[in-house]
């Protein structure tokens, strides 16, 4: 299949979170199963990309975009590079969604909706490639789900021609990309879809939205969150939208990219080690406590977070363990940066515990693996968490991690104390003071014993998180949804995007 994946980042190029590398890795398994693969992301200021650069595509102005150009860069993956150039939009100082003060672009619905417009080009017979048109658009997260409502458009123009199916997968429902309605004029969004059944959420436009009802197909990075989403607990405001698509919604547990994230040949550690033989972790513990100015005490207990520091990831938590972690005499190592306050008040801990508490705002991708194969537990108290990665790299890096009960953390992780043999792990019992301290209290319990501390690391080394299953897993969904869109094309229709739209209840808004 051509495959066109499109994304708002990707790493090494840019990367916020856990979308960077999924957008990284999961192209590349595509690609290596045999399937033409290319991920379109815009030309942002300062990236840095290597390859075989082919010639570039001129995009005339389009309605409100301006002039743009597609760049395709041939990279050593087998993944053909699309990046979307166009100055005006997005080449400037800051992040891809932020400015470099931290706030949100006044125009990224214009921003957002070229790329949205460019993808679904790219799977009509109007693409701009030269003979290359794709069989299936793979949005991701709300910077791309417009894409999707232009693909259902294009079928009602041209009910006959074959486009692409359209995929969508949410990432992390938290982000739904919410624009004032008037956005609507600017983007093309026809009258008839600015409704409930359309794009509106609560009286303005959501790009998710957009994405989640006229896709062919929904995904979700775990299982458990595909189920989590449709309630309202964790649909916020979603979950009537989502149980009246549950036919077309699956969860695909995310991989890691097992060649980076593998302890025995990892390039950014200062020593190596395996299953078999973990001295290296030993030697990467005192590392890392070098590094972080603590003492280097083998006797120790090392806890890590590597995280954005919001209340989501439970950073409140672990600041209310604090006082009892360092009263066991235990160390405590974080990389990460987010909210102001919980940044603070993390500082604050670093420089009343200077030898016991360190802490690192930012992000240092060097750091980070030191962190996963130096610690001896990773804290990942997430109130929600659609897959999250980390506590796959932790353990990889025979560094069990302790993790709310929640999406993807369910998912990867099996709880020690409830099976032994097999644990990889701590589960906590509740996303609450008490869950932490009581699952912080199971781990230390085992790593006094080293015997069964062994085993439990010795499992979660045995763990395989690499992408191919999941990767498989895609392929199917993309074809029953190319199945479905091109046996509509054949009879006319506008294909299955606009099914199972009618959700009139509060809760589908």
């Amino acid at each position: 299949m051509k495959i066109l994946f499109a994304t708002p980042e990707c790493a090494p190029y840019v990367k916020t979170g856990g979308l960077g590398d999924v957008s990284a890795a999961l192209p590349a398994t595509l690609a290596a199963l045999g399937h033409d693969v290319h991920i379109l992301m815009p030309a942002y200021k300062g990236m840095k990309v290597s390859g075989e650069i082919g010639d570039g595509v001129e995009l005339p102005p389009w309605g409100p975009w301006p002039a743009a150009q597609l760049v395709p860069v041939k990279i050593p993956n087998g993944v053909t590079l699309l990046l979307l150039a166009c100055p005006s939009l997005y080449q400037r100082p800051g992040g891809p969604y932020v400015d470099a003060s931290g706030r949100d672009y006044h125009d990224n619905a214009l921003r957002f909706g070229l790329l949205s417009w460019v993808a679904a080009q790219i799977g009509t017979v109007h693409s701009p490639l030269r003979g290359w048109t794709a069989d299936v658009v793979h949005a991701n997260d709300w910077p791309c789900g417009l894409s999707m409502l232009y693909l259902a458009q294009s079928r009602m123009v041209l009910p006959h021609e074959a486009t692409a199916a359209g995929i969508v997968t949410i990432h992390n429902l938290a982000f739904q990309g919410v624009f004032p309605m008037g956005s609507a004029d600017l983007l093309g969004v026809p009258h008839h879809w600015r409704g409930m059944d359309g794009v509106e959420f609560w009286g303005q436009l959501s790009m998710l939205k957009a994405g989640i009802q006229f896709a062919d197909a929904i995904t979700t990075v775990s299982p458990t969150y595909a189920r989590e989403i449709q309630t309202p607990a964790h649909g916020i405001g979603f979950d009537g939208i989502l149980r009246a698509r549950s036919s077309r919604l699956h969860g695909i547990l995310n991989g890691i990219d097992t060649k980076l994230w593998d302890p025995r040949a990892d390039e950014l550690l200062p020593f190596h080690f395996g299953p078999d033989n973990l001295q290296g972790k030993a030697q990467c513990k005192a590392a890392l406590q070098a590094r972080m100015g603590l003492p280097a005490d083998p006797k120790a207990m090392v806890f890590a977070v590597v995280s954005r520091l919001t209340p989501q990831k439970g950073i409140d938590l672990v600041l209310g363990a604090l006082p009892r972690l360092v009263a066991s005499g235990a160390q405590f190592v974080v990389l990460g940066q987010g909210e102001p306050g919980l940044q603070q008040a993390l500082k604050d801990a670093a420089q009343k515990h200077p030898k016991q508490v360190a802490v690192q705002l930012g992000f240092d991708e060097s750091l980070a693996h030191l962190i996963e194969a130096g610690a001896d537990v990773f804290l990942m108290p997430s109130r929600f968490e659609p897959c999250g990665l980390n506590q796959m790299y932790s353990q990889a890096y025979g560094t069990p991690p302790i993790v709310g009960p929640v999406g993807g953390l369910l998912d990867s992780v099996t709880d020690a104390s409830e099976d032994a043999q097999h644990g990889t792990g701590f589960v906590m019992r509740g996303v609450d003071p008490a869950g932490l301290d009581d699952a912080i209290a199971r781990a230390t319990r085992l790593w006094r014993e080293p015997q069964r501390w062994r085993r439990i690391q010795a499992n979660g080394m045995a763990r395989h998180f690499g992408w191919e299953d999941s990767a498989l897993q895609y392929v199917e969904v993309y074809e029953r949804a190319l199945m479905e869109t091109r046996g509509a094309a054949a009879v006319g229709t506008t294909g299955s995007s606009t099914s199972n739209t009618n959700t009139n209840t509060n809760s589908s808004r």
